[in-house]
């Protein structure tokens, strides 16, 4: 448990810990910054303890005495000047990070923090390492008593891989998602002092709807409560409008998804909401929070004459929700839809809602595999926007890679425009070589969104978004660096900070450009730039 440390490993270990504190996608504050220049460390370390065991093992000479004792010394030296250097130069890399972002300058990027946080982990990896050596020892020499060496050795492993697997996942995983979801379902059930019942017949928890304020859930009154007024869309755009419709049905309202879309298609023809002109179809992200900035805009561009539905899957967050509950928010959205979308097609043509789908985050994955290309062929909705869709999502995958040669994959041109187009900060969804038909999926990414840019195999193979052209708001000092950048952009998921426009905050203004390209309705550039302003200063 006190051996020396491995002068091999420390030398590659600080190698990966230069290249943690050169920037990613997103700025990141300095204990998010110490965590991963902590897990780099350690997986340089253990890399570079791997190849020195391979050395060994390939029976190549090594050098010994004074040879060795002055290598030892230089490469301590070496590293020293390596860790020095590079994290002087972390500040600055983020701040030039932070002004491509429109953000201040932070000058709480704190060295020597970063370098004992660094220390702090890779001492608990290292701890746990040896225990597992130590427990993966006693196994093997308590078998060699009664089976032969090299067959103790594979039990003895399987056997320590099991134990610390079952310790990890079993109790320490467990217990803390348990805990967890205790407390997420408390903060959605506890109904906040200054949150009070809609007053309004329509609306979506009042005494006269089909779902209790109670039942809405923490997320769902936010989403109700936050329902502009017809008064407030007219000072906005300057044009008449009405109140929008909003639906939301939360965890609690019923116990399977079926039964909960089935009170969402019975609470929208309560409300009316299949006679207004749009309809929105919404899979929120894991708590199922749906976002303030998406939904107004497609409102105020619609002059209120829309109704939105939503259904909660989950109290966790989106990370946790994907994680243990894939699968149950695809049911979720599957269900939603197919309810909706069941009753939609029975309506005359000529007198029913365009319906668009809408979802951000884990809303896009699940939203997107909530029907198949058969379920609609024959009677297709109008169309779907995706912003942010994660890694996960296979049919962005497939688009993605299948796109035009000369594209870059953060703004990927697909086929001749006519269904599939893509959109960031700088527009896109304006572009096609034919006429966008009348069933149109649209993605608003940014480059920088590391929701939809990370990958496992970043750890090991340079991405094509990081190919010239990069996107306007990718780092021109960003690298790529094997093992390093995978951890960096996973970090960046959770501990990244970005502004709206950036990152995996989507602006006002972009949602803006996306609604009426999508929606077709016309509006000037210059009057959705004021409304987005106007939006922003009411928010």
């Amino acid at each position: 448990m006190l051996r020396p440390l491995c002068t091999t490993g420390l030398t590659v270990a600080t190698l990966f810990f230069a290249f943690s504190l050169t920037p990613s996608l997103v700025p990141r504050p300095f204990a998010a910054q110490g965590l991963i220049s902590g897990l780099s460390f350690t997986a340089g370390y253990a890399l570079g303890v791997a190849g020195l065991w391979l050395w060994v093992w390939l029976g190549i000479p090594q050098w010994r005495g004074r040879a060795a004792f002055w290598f030892r010394v230089g490469t301590a030296a070496l590293c020293a000047l390596v860790a020095v250097v590079f994290l002087w130069r972390a500040a600055g890399w983020q701040n030039d990070l932070r002004a491509l972002m429109g953000m201040p300058e932070d000058v709480g990027v704190r060295p020597l923090g970063i370098g004992v946080i660094t220390v702090l982990v890779f001492v608990g990896l290292l701890f746990v390492a040896r225990l597992f050596r130590l427990v993966f020892g006693l196994i093997a020499r308590a078998l060699r008593r009664v089976i032969p060496p090299r067959i103790a050795q594979g039990v003895g492993l399987v056997l320590a891989l099991m134990l610390f697997w079952s310790v990890g996942n079993g109790v320490l995983f467990s217990k803390a998602l348990r805990g967890a979801d205790a407390s997420y379902h408390q903060w959605h059930v506890t109904v906040q002092p200054e949150q009070s019942p809609p007053q309004e017949p329509l609306r979506t928890g009042s005494e006269d709807s089909l779902i209790s304020w109670e039942e809405l859930g923490q997320r769902g009154r936010d989403y109700i409560a936050g329902t502009p007024s017809a008064e407030a869309i007219e000072a906005a755009t300057g044009d008449a409008a009405q109140t929008p419709i909003r639906v939301y049905v939360g965890l609690g309202a019923a116990e399977t998804p079926e039964e909960r879309a089935e009170l969402a298609l019975q609470e929208m023809r309560r409300v009316g909401a299949f006679e207004r002109s749009t309809l929105l179809l919404i899979t929120p992200t894991g708590t199922g929070w749906v976002d303030p900035v998406a939904q107004l805009s497609a409102e105020h561009l619609l002059g209120g004459d829309v109704a939105s539905v939503a259904a909660q899957y989950s109290y966790l967050p989106s990370f946790l929700a994907l994680l243990v509950e894939g699968e149950y928010g695809v049911q979720s959205a599957r269900a939603l839809f197919q309810a909706v979308y069941g009753h939609w097609r029975t309506l005359p043509e000529d007198e029913r809602p365009a319906l668009y789908l809408y979802g951000l985050s884990l809303g896009a994955l699940n939203g997107g595999r909530a029907f198949d290309a058969h379920d609609i062929i024959g009677d297709p909705f109008a169309g779907a926007l995706w912003s942010g869709p994660p890694f996960r999502s296979e049919v962005w995958r497939d688009i993605t890679a299948q796109r035009q040669p000369g594209s870059p994959a953060w703004r990927p041109r697909f086929r001749d425009g006519s269904v599939v187009r893509f959109m960031n900060q700088e527009g896109g969804l304006e572009r096609g070589e034919a006429p966008w038909g009348p069933y149109r999926i649209a993605y608003l990414q940014y480059a920088s969104d590391p929701v939809t840019f990370f990958s496992p195999d970043l750890f090991w193979r340079r991405p094509d978004w990081l190919q010239d052209p990069r996107g306007p708001d990718v780092s021109p000092a960003l690298r790529w660096f094997p093992v390093v950048t995978g951890l960096q952009v996973l970090a960046d998921i959770s501990a990244g900070e970005a502004p709206r426009g950036f990152g995996h905050e989507y602006s006002m203004q972009d949602y803006l450009v996306a609604w009426d390209a999508l929606l077709g309705l016309g509006w000037a550039p210059e009057r959705l730039q004021q409304l987005a302003v106007d939006l922003e200063a009411t928010r």
